[in-house]
């Protein structure tokens, strides 16, 4: 289930690189599993996306056709096919065990609460649409976003919590659950505020703001717009938000190198992923600036941020991994 978490956060950010997010109007949770299969349905879903302010600003002006929508359309639709398959995945080996008495005691919440989750991940992923559908929008809202993409994060980190804890609960035969360690919920914290300001990032295309590292606009800290305060400018401004999510990163590293020293150990290898996963996850950061923001390297770079929750939640259960229970 982590491993289609992160196969559905790849597919989530080329659907937001390719401007695909908004090409499917309307939510149909059981009928918008099949994609159009004719020419009138192709056409009909076409009429819909030129009746939004993306088509009529952006894409018609640019000379969109049914073969370019078709294009776009496609990332959509596979990105929510996918989350149909996750609920499926999950909830149907769910029941299964339920019914056969298979599930460790006080598992059942946990496992409940991941799979709603899950459904929360799918309404939020419609709010943040709807928000690029009307007004003068032509993207969706960054807060959507930051939403959509940081449940399914705190969703991967769940299931891989809750994977280890069984997994050790059926290599020991008993064991009580992991807890978590101030060490642990530091390094997630930080690690928290670095994800949000990403999301931020990319929901404003703020990635854009500069093609040059370390430096923007050939100055440390860039210009950036005030005059509507800096609290708004904090959340608003793409120049201020580049800045601060490629300098909060190296706290996040520092960090992650405490956690990773505290848990090396413990686990080498949990230490080696966390390791492996932010260096390459600040290389392809500034590739991605280098380059334009290039389809693939961004798309590497989100790979890479979720494959780094995991190694953190792996971190952190290592460091919360409680004495084996004694038998009565």
């Amino acid at each position: 289930m982590a491993a289609m978490v992160i196969v559905m956060v790849v597919v989530g950010g080329i659907t937001r690189l390719t401007e695909s997010g908004l090409s499917i109007t309307e939510w149909k949770p059981i009928m918008g599993a099949l994609p159009p299969l004719s020419e009138a349905q192709w056409q009909a879903e076409f009429a819909a996306y030129r009746q939004i302010p993306e088509y009529q600003l952006v894409t018609g002006p640019a000379g969109m056709t049914l073969a370019d929508y078709k294009f776009i359309f496609f990332w959509e639709w596979f990105h929510r096919l996918w989350g149909r398959l996750l609920g499926v995945v999950f909830a149907v080996p769910l029941l299964w065990f339920w019914i056969k008495g298979m599930i460790p005691a006080g598992y059942k919440p946990r496992l409940l609460a991941l799979l709603a989750l899950g459904g929360m991940q799918g309404a939020f992923g419609w709010f943040m649409v709807r928000s690029g559908l009307s007004g003068e929008m032509t993207d969706v809202s960054h807060f959507w976003l930051s939403i959509h993409l940081l449940t399914a994060f705190f969703t991967l980190a769940g299931l891989v919590w809750t994977a280890l804890d069984l997994r050790r609960l059926g290599t020991l035969g008993s064991a009580r659950p992991a807890r978590m360690t101030g060490v642990a919920a530091f390094t997630a914290a930080i690690l928290f505020v670095q994800l949000l300001l990403g999301a931020w990032v990319a929901g404003l295309n703020a990635g854009l703001a500069s093609d040059s590292w370390p430096l923007m606009q050939g100055r440390l800290i860039p210009e950036y717009d005030t005059s509507r305060g800096f609290f708004y400018a904090l959340t608003h401004d793409p120049f201020l938000l580049h800045f601060i999510h490629r300098w909060w990163a190296w706290v996040a590293v520092a960090a992650l190198i405490v956690m990773a020293r505290k848990v090396r150990p413990l686990d080498r290898r949990a230490s080696i992923a966390i390791h492996s996963a932010f260096g390459t996850q600040i290389i392809l950061g500034v590739a991605t600036v280098w380059t334009g923001v290039d389809l693939w390297i961004a798309t590497a770079h989100q790979l890479f941020g979720a494959l780094l929750v995991a190694a953190t939640a792996w971190g952190a259960h290592v460091l919360g991994r409680r004495p084996q229970a004694r038998a009565a």
